[in-house]
């Protein structure tokens, strides 16, 4: 789809171009706790799916920078966050994915917690005098959920997910998401970038043909795609009728219409890609769907997080076919990594700064737009100076100013 095809206004020659973020924003530490605070803390995060917690005291932890999350299934089936700190000293509750049957018990003293964060026991009580244990329960952390997908949100409100995603429910519905099982382990891995450059990566598709040769031989894709009122955007990829020279490519191609015969054909050929901003990656395949994140670990470095899952299917060919599936978007990670990397070592070079954006980059455009909005200090040309940047960004005048 083109840009004029999708609505979207291409700045003409005589027209300002339309630049993204200074160079300074991309590794700046002031900047990243601005970013954490009021981008990250206030947005939906991912967690798991509700397939990962099935059972009462089934829980998974979730860590976005000093904020860590506990998800957990209650008695009466029930799906509840909580910060995942105990109450008394601080400690950390519970690490990774496991089972709690009964009670959630702190490793530092036992204070213990039933599964709906109410504090039930304390050892030795009788050395805490007025001690009222109504008072001391788990704090509670915003909960929602999407086609059994289980987000959390750690501050602020908004718009809940149904809302947010509104635009493309319809068209994710035949996928039965709801079902769906994880396949291995969640990943994680760090990148020398930024994760807002990782972010810019992948809000775009202009960078597909050099970028990406296997998705090119493999897919027609959007330039462009659709966006939400809430910083959702889509773009569809239909798989090419010409075969790929590559032949996990090609095996793919011929495999995927003749295998899931369960969906209907138009939907055996496609892929959507999801962002939702400011930091999720959300893919349906016609396989199988996975999501990942990318969460800052300081100025001009970041950590990613990814999992797959798909609809519970023993047979063969499911199996080769999402695991050339997995060939194929293993290698787009490899180079999405080094692609993003590039991009920081360029934006550290003396007086660099980016230049225009392309109509096809409009998403990138609306993230960059977010991030002024929540943070005006980003609009200047140049960084504050040290310490300074909290200061000016309380009020906004000052920024302008400058």
């Amino acid at each position: 789809m083109t840009a004029a095809q999708a609505g979207i206004a291409i700045p003409q020659a005589q027209a300002r171009p339309v630049r993204g973020l200074p160079a300074w924003t991309y590794e700046h530490a002031e900047l990243s706790a601005l970013e954490y605070e009021r981008l990250l803390l206030p947005s939906w995060q991912i967690v798991c799916h509700e397939n990962d917690v099935p059972k009462a005291g089934d829980y998974v932890t979730f860590d976005l920078q000093r904020d860590s999350i506990l998800v957990i299934r209650d008695s009466d089936g029930t799906l509840r966050a909580f910060q995942n700190v105990c109450r008394h000293r601080g400690a950390r509750l519970l690490d990774g994915q496991g089972a709690c049957r009964g009670r959630i018990v702190c490793p530092y003293h036992g204070w213990n917690y039933d599964l709906t964060g109410r504090l039930r026991g304390v050892p030795s009580e009788d050395t805490f005098p007025g001690l009222d244990k109504s008072r001391h329960g788990l704090r509670p952390v915003a909960l929602d959920t999407l086609f059994g997908f289980v987000f959390v949100r750690v501050a602020g409100d908004g718009p809940g997910l149904a809302e947010m995603w509104a635009p493309f429910l319809e068209d994710l519905a035949p996928y039965r998401l709801d079902e769906v099982q994880r396949i291995g382990e969640v990943w994680t891995g760090e990148w020398d970038c930024d994760w807002k450059t990782a972010i810019d990566n992948n809000l775009e598709n202009y960078h597909i043909p050099l970028g990406h040769p296997g998705y090119d031989r493999l897919l027609d894709a959007e330039m462009v795609g659709e966006f939400s009122d809430h910083g959702v955007t889509r773009s569809r990829a239909v798989l090419k009728k010409k075969p790929s020279k590559n032949w996990v490519e090609r095996m793919y191609q011929r495999l995927a219409p003749e295998v899931l015969t369960d969906m209907a054909p138009e939907h055996r050929r496609q892929w959507m890609f999801f962002h939702m901003l400011p930091n999720l990656g959300f893919d349906v395949y016609a396989d199988s769907v996975d999501f990942f994140q990318l969460l800052p670990l300081g100025p001009g470095r970041c950590r990613i997080r990814a999992a797959v899952y798909g609809l519970p299917d023993a047979r063969r060919e499911i199996k080769l076919l999402r695991y050339l599936n997995m060939r194929i978007n293993r290698q787009v990670a490899v180079e999405d990594h080094e692609l993003s990397e590039r991009v920081q070592q360029g934006l550290r070079s003396h007086g660099y700064n980016p230049g225009p954006l392309s109509g096809y980059e409009i998403a990138v455009r609306q993230f960059h737009d977010l991030v002024r909005a929540r943070i005006p200090a980003t609009r200047l040309d140049a960084p504050p100076a040290p310490g300074a940047l909290a200061a000016m960004d309380a009020d906004p005048r000052a920024a302008a100013a400058e």
